[in-house]
């Protein structure tokens, strides 16, 4: 109100000034007052810039007042009584006062753009309201802004389609609507012929590229990635002659690509990867002679590599993986200099490998694995000192490996696997100071592993596994104290395990299985504390199995099978592996009984007895099928196929017999046990009768506990009917009711509701839930003790955790910091183990689709369950996996809004997600927005500290558990990639996981995002 009584009274005054001097003007005819005309043309002008002025300052006042309280407290600048030109923050005016620029970005600003009139502002030339948090859709009346030629609204939360207003704004250079939620098709933007810059990448516009593209020959960048865009590349867009850079990744952009696309000779860079761009690639191509970077990968493009290619010789980066290409290399590929990355893997090329291909010195990264290439390796690789990495793998290459490698300073990454390489292993290997993975499994090598291998000081990947190597393992090797994977199975390797191997303290993955090593295992296994996977199996080992396993806590998977084992197994040592999920002692010698610690292995899912020497009662630790158990001495138990175990009875019998021989008075026992057997035989009659009375009033009953005892009536007398007072929690299909039964086992009773006519009001979902439950049993994942189905109640029974949900433990400050660092990276590896136990080690896989914090339990020991399988999916590998929207709302894989197939995928980005939030102490909803959006947002957001975005309730981490928060934030961003492909799999999530970490090579203190996003 005091602002416009102000701008009225200003107004006023000015006017009555500006009439008393035009009347005094024309009064004065005889010139004894005069006044002259470039005085009334600067007091006009004076007037109209005073009116102007206060129009854009009502303009922009009545914006502000829209906005939200934090909004308007970022603009405190802006107030009335000011002139906008002098003290308001981010307005810049011309020499008469009028507003040319409006930059309000990284503002922090929520509301709309409908309270903004445009019109107000006939001199602005910028407008930037880029990197905010507005809304709605963008005003028709954005066409009023004549003068315009910078437009930058991206990484905002609009809405709604691209007014075709737009078309009207033709002084416009730059403009950026990008990362938003803009929808339809773009508008016609053909009088736009100063446009220089088209940025709409991050949207969900559909429709075809339009056709006029190609007549705004000012282009010089357009940016269309990640959207909904169809239809083939126009060829008009061969026009662009000024084009200097066009990206359409992450697109669905259908068709061939147009041979006039060869028209476009000063193109520099052309990314069109990860699309479903089809056709061959057009001979035009090879006009473009200034190409630098050319990016086809990841579509469904086929046919040859033209031969035109030879004109491309500024070409440093050729990308065309995962594609249908086929035929021979063009031979004028080997004249080429400047190559940095060449990409051919996983096509269908064949023929020779150019054998010039670091002419110039400077390759760095060479892929072309996964075809059908034939002949040598490329000799100019032999002294390609660039070489950073190089794969090779699963070709037909042929020549003797001693020969045709060199010793390369900056090499890193080698693979060579699943070829025809023959001779032997080269001691050179080892003068590679920069290399962390050697792998040259299957080919035809032949003679010793060098001992010089030992001295490669950063190796942490070693595999010459199915090869024809002989002689013992050097002892020199366990001087890689880094490294990571071991596989020599598959040789002809001789000799004993050397003891020496307990010194490699990073081994996670030992595989020397089918060989002919021999001796005792040695003791020293046992100090391999973070070994995941240890394979022995196919030799000829002796002796007993050491005691010292014991130790080997992260043990996942063990095969000692077909040897020459002996002794008993021994007692108190598997039982303390609680990871262990596959055991395989089969065919060997080992005799006794199976210790009965082995029912305390939880994790279990596969176990292999067979072809022993056992016998006695098997342990209640699975449900072994009896192939597992056969061919042993006497073993017994209720396993299907075995016989029931009878020493008990056997030993009593012998007991009364004997008592009757020494004195009359055992015969007194002997009837007092007659009147017992008599007793006990009534009750399990009266149980009988009571059974049957039951099962009439049961449709389907399935339970089980720890001892088996666990009935209908145990769960209904401890909830007393599901009494509201046990309730623990409550969801839209089903209640959750804490439970403690008579033998003192507490249990979790998650109740589903019912319809007025007493049906489930899922069964699906409750089929769905105790399907996915019977089918996995892993550390992590919430245990499922029984189920039922009754005309009153239909429950699940889980054990119960008394942690509560994760989301819970977040919200509450208290609990939240007693959840510290180290108990947080101890929930995301038992996810991740979890998940990785879902997909790759059940066959088919288990997809859970609601991955999110309300669905991940705690124990007191913030041990986490993954729980809720109602959504769960078990994928069909001959199918493509359909179904409907299932999940928790921003925790959901982006490509579940446009398609119904579901697959491992979504659990990874919900996973990530989860990530996020675990070491954030909050949703990262607004984190992951920025950075993975338009430049601008996500160039704010990649420079933010990543200390500064941990949970805030938290002292920051330190050593160890700095480096496992850093690895999370790492693959957190990963799991994110809105292209589910990219993604990783929870395999290499896992890996990652286990992987011994780097020391940091900067201060904690100031990483930041983008580097952990780039990585």
């Amino acid at each position: 109100m005091v602002s416009a009584q102000l701008t009225s009274s200003r107004l006023i005054l000015i006017t009555l000034f500006y009439s008393l001097l035009r009347l005094l003007y024309f009064s004065h005819v005889s010139n004894v007052f005069t006044f002259p005309s470039f005085a009334s043309a600067s007091i006009t002008a004076a007037y109209e810039a005073a009116e102007n002025q206060d129009s854009e300052a009502s303009a922009l006042l009545e914006w502000k007042a829209s906005l939200d309280n934090q909004s308007q407290a970022s603009l405190s600048s802006w107030t009335s009584g000011v002139s906008p030109c002098k003290k308001w923050e981010g307005i810049v005016c011309d020499e008469s006062e009028s507003v040319t620029t409006i930059d309000v970005s990284n503002s922090g600003l929520k509301g709309t753009l409908l309270s903004l009139k445009f019109s107000s502002f006939p001199k602005l030339l910028i407008l930037d309201i880029s990197n905010n948090s507005l809304n709605g859709t963008i005003p028709q009346q954005i066409g009023n802004l004549s003068r315009i030629s910078q437009l930058r609204m991206g990484s905002n939360k609009l809405s709604g389609s691209i007014p075709p207003t737009i078309g009207m704004l033709t002084n416009l250079i730059r403009l950026d609507l990008s990362d938003n939620s803009l929808l339809g098709t773009i508008p016609s933007i053909s009088s736009l012929r100063n446009l220089e810059l088209l940025c709409l990448y991050n949207n969900s516009l559909s429709g075809p590229i339009p056709e006029e593209l190609g007549k705004l020959s000012a282009l010089t960048t357009v940016v269309l990635s990640n959207n909904n865009l169809s239809g083939p590349i126009p060829p008009s867009i061969g026009d662009l002659f000024n084009l200097i850079k066009f990206e359409f990744p992450n697109n669905t952009v259908y068709g061939s690509i147009p041979p006039t696309i060869g028209n476009m000779t000063k193109l520099t860079y052309l990314h069109m990867g990860q699309n479903s761009i089809s056709g061959s690639i057009p001979t035009s191509m090879g006009n473009l002679v200034n190409l630098i970077a050319l990016d086809l990968s990841g579509n469904h493009i086929s046919g040859l590599i033209p031969s035109t290619f030879g004109n491309l010789t500024k070409l440093a980066f050729l990308i065309v993986y995962q594609n249908k290409l086929h035929g021979r290399l063009p031979p004028a590929l080997n004249n080429f200099t400047n190559f940095q990355n060449l990409q051919l893997s996983t096509n269908s090329f064949n023929g020779p490998l150019p054998q010039e291909i670091c002419l110039g010195g400077s390759l760095l990264k060479f892929a072309a694995n996964r075809n059908y290439f034939t002949g040598p390796v490329p000799r100019s690789l032999k002294n390609c000192s660039s070489l950073f990495r190089l794969n090779l793998s699963g070709n037909m290459l042929t020549g003797n490996i001693s020969d045709d490698f060199g010793v390369y300073p900056n090499l890193s990454f080698v693979e060579l696997s699943s070829n025809n390489f023959y001779g032997h292993l080269s001691p050179n290997w080892a003068n590679c100071s920069s290399l962390t993975s050697l792998r040259i499994s299957n080919n035809n090598l032949s003679g010793g592993i060098p001992p010089e291998l030992g001295q490669a000081p950063n190796l942490e990947v070693l595999n010459l596994s199915s090869n024809h190597l002989t002689g013992k393992i050097p002892k020199e090797l366990c001087s890689l104290t880094s490294l990571f994977q071991l596989s020599l199975s598959n040789n002809e390797l001789s000799g004993n395990i050397p003891i020496e191997i307990g010194s490699m303290t990073k081994l996670r993955f030992l595989e020397l299985a089918a060989n002919n090593l021999s001796g005792p295992i040695p003791k020293e296994l046992g100090g391999l504390h973070i070994l995941s996977t240890l394979n022995l199996s196919k030799n000829e080992f002796i002796e007993s199995i050491p005691s010292e396993f014991g130790q080997l806590q992260s043990l996942e998977n063990l095969d000692l099978s077909v040897n020459l084992l002996n002794g008993q197994i021994p007692a108190a040592t598997f039982g303390k592996l609680q990871r262990l999920e596959e055991l395989n002692l089969s065919h060997n010698n080992l005799s006794g009984t199976i210790p009965s610690d082995f029912k305390d292995m939880l994790s279990l899912t596969y176990i292999d007895l067979s072809y022993n020497q056992l016998e006695g009662p098997i342990p209640a630790f699975t449900k072994a099928p009896i192939e597992s158990l056969k061919n042993n001495k006497g073993l017994c138990g209720n396993a299907s196929g075995l016989v029931p175990c009878r020493s008990h009875g056997q030993k009593k019998r012998r007991v009364m017999r004997w008592a009757l021989l020494i004195t009359l008075g055992v015969l007194l026992v002997v009837v007092f046990l007659v009147g017992v057997a008599f007793c006990i035989h009534c009750q399990r009659a009266r149980k009988t009768k009571q059974e049957a009375k039951e099962e009439q009033t049961q449709d389907h009953f399935s339970i089980w506990s720890y001892d088996g005892k666990m009935a209908y009536e145990n769960i209904i007398e401890a909830t007393e009917e599901f009494d509201d007072k046990y309730l623990i929690g409550e969801g839209g299909s089903a209640s959750v009711y804490k439970a403690k039964l008579p033998n003192g086992q507490v249990v979790a009773v998650k109740k589903l509701h019912a319809t007025l006519n007493g049906e489930m009001l899922d069964l699906k979902t409750f089929t769905s839930e105790v399907r996915a439950l019977t089918e996995i049993k892993h550390r992590n994942i919430v245990k499922l003790c029984g189920f039922c189905t009754h005309p009153r109640f239909s429950f699940l029974v889980y054990e119960f955790m008394e942690g509560g949900s994760l989301d819970k433990v977040l919200k509450n400050d208290t609990h939240a910091t007693m959840f510290d660092w180290n108990r947080r990276v101890n929930v995301v590896k038992g996810v991740a183990n979890a998940l990785y136990h879902m997909h790759h080690g059940c066959s088919p896989p288990i997809v859970h689709r609601d991955i999110s914090s309300k669905n991940i339990l705690l124990n007191l020991e913030y041990e986490a369950r993954i729980s809720d399988f109602g959504t769960a999916k078990i994928l069909n590998p001959d199918s493509h996996n359909l179904t409907s929207f299932a999940g928790t709302y921003g925790y959901c894989a982006p490509e579940l809004a446009y398609t119904m197939e579901v697959n491992e995928k979504c659990d990874v980005f919900s996973f990530g997600v989860l990530s996020l939030e675990i070491i954030m102490g909050e949703h990262p909803g607004n984190l992951i927005s920025s950075l993975f959006s338009s430049s601008a947002a996500k160039s704010v957001a990649s420079n933010l500290l990543l200390k500064d975005v941990l949970e805030p309730r938290l002292p920051h981490p330190v050593k160890p558990d700095v480096e496992e928060v850093i690895l999370i934030a790492k693959i957190a961003f990963a799991c994110l990639n809105e292209d589910p492909r990219v993604r990783p799999t929870m395999e290499e999530v896992y890996n990652e996981f286990v992987m011994p970490k780097s020391p940091l090579e900067e201060s904690f203190s100031m990483i930041t995002l983008g580097q952990l996003l780039n990585t």
